[in-house]
């Protein structure tokens, strides 16, 4: 039965081929406009690590004086944390592995007379980082925590940087110089970029290209390198001393809680860390301001999505619906001119639900068209979005969810849109209709 309605479907289109392309080209249009945007909206909050990010976490205390007032739209200073209150964490070990780190950028002095000197954007961190974040390795493998604890001159290399300075040979055991020091290559990871880059400061571009080398924090901090990101203090510092003070935060710091017992017992933690250093006289803000964030509960808090994507969601939605009353007026015309056939099948014994069904099948085929067409727009508006300079711009690429997103959410429209002129076309009196035949 379904192929007959949908050769009856199929007939009827091609008996009026403008009044069809006029419909396909109205739900093509709206489905393309609505799923760009979607699409990119999709990339923007996708989970950057699944399978990981359920147990992980982001812990935030704050210790800004009463009188800290935030400035403009930055960052705010309680996002990072200082390096005593990380380091405090990190000893503590509440956690099944935690890591603190931040952002760096150096200049890489290649020992290739080919290769001229460049600078590359890496990440300072310890030694959990890797297993925690399941950061994919080639050769080699991460510094330990003793590493961690003498300040070792180490690092780690992403695959296209270790092609970039040594070919096609083994990186691991060869020095490399990073800035004005030397560091000795003990392992290859594979170039992993998580998108968004959750664990990067948030005044950084999180769709930019991932880290290309891993140095340990403390190695950063005994040689004093430049920092990327949101370097905020609140007191006056000695030049020499800001990194590991009190009052500046610029750390991010990532836990792995692997229960909600252990989840539960965390958060209690850091509010009686917060309490203990108010009883110090460090802190002055109420303990319960420290939280604990889930990763994808952090991307939320930060909202990444500009408020221009989301404006040009609604814009696009709103031209959907457009297209799909413009459509309903189409089916409705189409339908009750139609009104003679319709009538002579029920007289030969059509049910009022197999009126439905038919004319139900003739608009989802419009949906499968327009789902076509829309989708080819589709990409070439995610193609017109990667031409922006935007830092998300790159990742704007369709999805095989998305893909058959598009043509599901044509043929949901399109049948939708018939649903109120099939209905009405089935409430026609054959009798009326034959009358005048």
């Amino acid at each position: 039965m379904f192929g007959y309605y949908l050769d009856l479907a199929w007939r009827s289109l091609k008996r009026s081929p403008i009044l069809t392309g006029l419909m396909v080209l109205a739900i093509g249009l709206g489905i393309g406009a609505s799923m760009t945007m979607l699409t990119v909206l999709h990339v923007m909050t996708d989970d950057p690590l699944p399978g990981r990010s359920a147990q992980l976490y982001t812990p935030h205390l704050d210790p800004l004086p009463l009188d800290h007032k935030r400035r403009g739209d930055g960052p705010d200073a309680s996002d990072n944390l200082t390096w005593p209150d990380a380091m405090a964490l990190l000893k503590a070990h509440r956690a099944t592995r935690q890591a603190a780190m931040a952002g760096g950028s150096m200049l890489v002095r290649p020992a290739r007379a080919d290769v001229r000197p460049f600078d590359v954007d890496g990440r300072y961190t310890t030694a959990d980082f890797f297993p925690m974040f399941g950061v994919p390795f080639l050769r080699g493998s991460a510094w330990g925590a003793a590493d961690d604890a003498v300040g070792a001159r180490v690092v780690v290399l992403a695959e296209s940087l270790s092609r970039k300075l040594f070919g096609a040979d083994d990186a691991v055991g060869r020095m490399v110089r990073l800035g004005e020091h030397d560091y000795r290559v003990v392992g290859v990871t594979r170039d992993w970029q998580p998108s968004p880059l959750f664990y990067a400061d948030a005044s950084a571009k999180r769709y930019s290209d991932g880290d290309r080398f891993f140095l340990p924090l403390s190695t950063a901090v005994d040689q004093k390198l430049d920092v990327n990101g949101n370097f905020s203090s609140w007191e006056k510092n000695d030049a020499d001393s800001r990194m590991v003070s009190p009052t500046t935060s610029w750390l991010q710091f990532w836990v792995q809680l692997d229960t909600p017992p252990q989840v539960a017992a965390y958060r209690q933690y850091l509010v009686d860390y917060s309490a203990q250093q108010k009883a110090l006289g460090r802190f002055q803000r109420p303990p319960a301001n420290a939280k604990l964030y889930g990763l994808m509960g952090w991307l939320a808090h930060e909202d990444l999505v500009p408020n221009d994507v989301r404006l040009q969601l609604w814009l696009a939605l709103g031209f959907l619906f457009v297209c799909m009353l413009n459509i309903v007026a189409l089916l409705l015309a189409k339908f009750l001119r139609r009104s003679g056939e319709i009538s002579v099948r029920r007289a030969l014994g059509a049910r009022r639900r197999d009126i439905f069904v038919q004319l139900g099948i003739e608009s989802a085929l419009i949906g499968v068209a327009g789902g076509a067409l829309g989708l080819a727009i589709a990409q070439l508006g995610l193609w017109s979005i990667r031409q922006r300079p935007d830092d998300y711009a790159r990742i704007a690429q369709m999805d095989v969810q998305m893909l058959f997103g598009t043509l599901a959410l044509a043929i949901a429209a399109s049948v939708l849109a018939g649903l109120l002129p099939a209905w009405r076309a089935c409430r026609v009196a054959p009798a009326l209709q034959l009358k005048t035949m």
